[in-house]
């Protein structure tokens, strides 16, 4: 399997693992505040985490010098992120700051040319823009919904944008589980934060199972996401990142019992074309490649850090 395939099934993995979250998390909506879920949901993931990282031997709090800025930077892009897109989220319809959201794979590719030098072609810049539209057909907001919370999306898009690139600079001798423990730390202090002279409310039996569910999915998101931009390129797996929307309608359908309109279902389509494209060019090129005599380095995370497996 090459790196491409790897980061690609990493990708879909962390897509999937953040939307399970999301549902969780929404579930206890009507019982608590956004700020005391995540900071109960913090809790819960940062210690599973440390006990995991230690049991696995992974766990090292002292980052080479020249991976801490990254490191750091990369948890200020988690946390920014949080802050811009929740409180945005609160002020403007899930469609609108969905859209903006779904631009994410052309600015991380993109920035990929431009700041590490990864190659585009154009079969996979078309690639992420046929996805793009396919996230249109399905989010298709208004409009009339453009304030300044949208700029806050905006501003949201950008601190992930950072946030991958950072991490797709830090060397392999970080594990990618400290960079998770790192980010979760950092989401958890915004929680408790943001619970700063807010009522605490009472936790349901319900609402725990919910919590623990949330920090289980989190700590997929959280890896996943790390090692999806430390193998392979960017401009191949980005086109995954749509599949979260394929996890949500599956997600509306089965829990909520929101059935898809036509336009939905078409969108998704375009988007799963979209991945089934990118994921079978990758393995003609790898072939022709291998026929070729040609073998590409694997990726550093997994040559190097045997810690960064799962």
């Amino acid at each position: 399997m090459s790196p491409n395939v790897r980061g690609a099934l990493y990708m879909s993995a962390a897509m999937a693992s953040f939307t399970l979250n999301d549902a969780f998390l929404k579930s206890t909506a009507n019982d608590m505040s956004m700020f005391q879920a995540v900071f109960l949901r913090g809790i819960a993931s940062t210690v599973l985490m440390i006990l995991l990282a230690a049991a696995t031997g992974s766990l090292r709090l002292r980052l080479p010098r020249q991976d801490r800025a990254m490191v750091v930077l990369r948890t200020v892009g988690e946390v920014a992120a949080a802050y811009f897109f929740l409180t945005a989220l609160f002020h403007m319809p899930i469609a609108n700051a969905t859209a903006i959201m779904q631009a994410l794979p052309l600015t991380v590719t993109l920035a990929g040319a431009v700041f590490l030098g990864e190659a585009v072609g154009w079969r996979r810049l078309t690639a992420i823009l046929v996805g793009f539209a396919g996230v249109m057909l399905i989010v298709r907001p208004g409009a009339e919904g453009f304030t300044v919370y949208s700029v806050y999306v905006v501003i949201a898009v950008a601190c992930v944008t950072v946030r991958d690139l950072a991490a797709r600079k830090v060397s392999s001798e970080t594990p990618s589980m400290t960079i998770a423990i790192a980010a979760s730390a950092g989401v958890l202090g915004f929680g408790a934060i943001g619970m700063l002279g807010e009522p605490w409310q009472p936790v349901s039996v319900q609402n725990w199972v919910s919590l623990a569910g949330a920090s289980v999915m989190i700590i997929g998101g959280y890896l996943f996401s790390t090692l999806t931009m430390r193998t392979g390129e960017i401009a191949f797996i980005a086109p995954f990142r749509y599949t979260s929307l394929l996890w949500a309608l599956l997600l509306g359908f089965v829990v909520f019992g929101d059935w898809p309109d036509t336009l939905t279902l078409l969108g998704a389509c375009v988007v799963v074309s979209t991945g089934i494209f990118t994921f079978r060019r990758e393995q003609k090129l790898a072939r022709s490649r291998a026929a070729a005599g040609f073998h590409p380095p694997r990726d550093e995370a997994s040559v190097d850090n045997p810690d960064d497996s799962i």
